[in-house]
């Protein structure tokens, strides 16, 4: 059976299954009909993966629940962080399940261990979504194109370097199916410019520490100044990358790549000590997962979805930031303020940047 047969299948099933059930998920055996499937209050478990990285409690969490108050009043939203751990995650989606979810919306820690909680979830009928990043076998998928994002970092750091020199390479987590996806897109470019990748890490949790002391025992083989540049997956290794250079008394920091436009990483941009973050409108990402999850939840038709290794997906476009677009981007989308990357320390750099 071809992708595109299986994800009319998936489809198909759930649209019978959750009709059979009134429109009012799993474990509801309510049948009244309001409009918006039933009178029983409805559960969407959101279940993220760490704390680490400051996106997920500071905007995935606040912008999803506000867009399911907005559009579903008889639904709650059930939050859960697994704090980097797969066997927590585990136990919490299966609580999740048996305390009655409608649906579950799935960050995993793990992508390969969470196969393990999505069939569990239909096996209970309680169908899954993928959220950010790829689950095989769920329901729904909702991400950015990810082999994308590590493209624009390799050719920002191409560009910037003039693709000539020595450059470290910081990978994410092996267990985040995200973080092979940035990896691919960027050796892609890299492997085919001048640049040379004289030491990659895959860091085991996207942590800055770790960032931050693999840059710094790389010095004992190659002066920081000799490095032309440093690829680093996301803004909280950027910041350890950062960190390692300034410990080692380098006044002239070579570029840095980053991802998810982190307040730090945007202030380090426009003071010069890091040279791009990749924004990925995480208001777009998360009030997405919530319209699917509350049309789920109610029984509604799912319609407008691509197909991505066999479920059904949708796939937003992520964003390039440097110094020059940081007003276009990030502060009209009021994902920052001018106030907020402004602060007194960055006064001057902002002044210069136009951003004052």
């Amino acid at each position: 059976m071809n992708t595109i047969s299986r994800v009319a299948r998936v489809a198909a099933t759930l649209t019978i299954g959750l009709g059979a059930l009134a429109a009012c998920g799993a474990n509801d055996d309510d049948s009244g009909d309001d409009g918006g499937g039933g009178d029983k209050e409805k559960t969407i478990a959101l279940l993220l993966p760490e704390t680490k990285t400051t996106r997920y409690e500071s905007f995935d969490k606040p912008l999803f629940e506000a867009k399911v108050k907005d559009v579903c009043d008889k639904c709650k939203v059930d939050y859960l962080n697994a704090d980097q751990d797969a066997s927590k995650q585990q136990q919490q989606a299966q609580s999740a399940i048996t305390n009655g979810a409608n649906v579950l919306v799935l960050d995993p820690v793990d992508g390969k261990a969470a196969t393990t909680i999505v069939k569990s979830a239909q096996s209970s009928k309680v169908p899954v979504i993928a959220y950010d990043r790829f689950i095989e076998g769920a329901d729904y998928y909702v991400s950015f194109d990810n082999e994308r994002v590590g493209q624009f970092q390799a050719e920002a750091l191409v560009k910037a370097t003039g693709d000539e020199g020595d450059i470290l390479m910081l990978n994410g987590s092996p267990t985040d199916p995200n973080a092979a996806q940035f990896k691919k897109g960027a050796h892609s470019v890299l492997d085919k410019s001048n640049l040379k990748i004289v030491a990659e890490y895959d860091n085991p949790d996207w942590s800055p520490d770790n960032a931050q002391k693999f840059t710094s025992s790389q010095f004992n083989k190659i002066e920081p100044q000799e490095l032309a540049g440093v690829y680093a997956a996301n803004d909280g290794q950027a910041g350890g990358v950062f960190a390692a250079f300034k410990s080692a008394g380098v006044t002239k920091i070579p570029p840095i790549t980053g991802q998810d436009a982190e307040l730090a990483a945007i202030q380090r941009i426009i003071a010069g000590d890091q040279y791009m973050t990749v924004y990925k409108p995480i208001r777009r990402e998360a009030e997405k997962a919530a319209e699917l999850a509350t049309d789920l939840a109610n029984g509604v038709d799912i319609a407008g979805f691509e197909d991505v290794d066999g479920v059904a997906s949708f796939i937003l476009d992520p964003i390039v930031v440097e110094k020059d677009n940081i007003k276009d981007t990030i502060v009209k989308d009021e994902f920052y303020s001018v106030e907020d990357i402004c602060t007194p320390e960055y006064a001057d750099a902002c002044k210069a940047a136009g951003l004052s």
